[in-house]
């Protein structure tokens, strides 16, 4: 897959969760792809969001399908979470497939 390939998909799934998870209380960022608010709950309106994710491209395009869980990408040092409602354990995979059928 290319860079510009894999940056669109990531940009898909950030739409993706958004969709599927609406609100206001989460932003969750890619950078260099995009980021969004998404999940039920307080809504964010100024400065820095209480609950904030910030997750690689490579990881968050594992996230999406499965290919790695929200626990171990924690662990592991590959996400940023802050604020109480900042585990997404329970909105991921958004899609079922491997690593390499992304």
């Amino acid at each position: 897959m290319s860079a510009g390939e894999k940056r669109t998909a990531g940009r898909g799934a950030l739409e993706e969760i958004a969709t599927l998870s609406p609100g206001k209380s989460v932003e969750i960022r890619v950078p260099y792809v995009g980021a969004v608010q998404a999940i039920a709950g307080p809504r964010h309106t100024r400065g820095t969001p209480p609950n904030v994710v910030e997750i690689d491209l490579d990881t968050w395009l594992d996230l999406t399908v499965g290919a790695v869980s929200w626990d171990d990408a924690v662990d592991a040092g590959k996400v940023g979470a802050s604020g109480v409602r900042a585990d997404l354990s329970a909105y991921l995979p958004l899609f079922r497939g491997s690593k390499n059928g992304i």
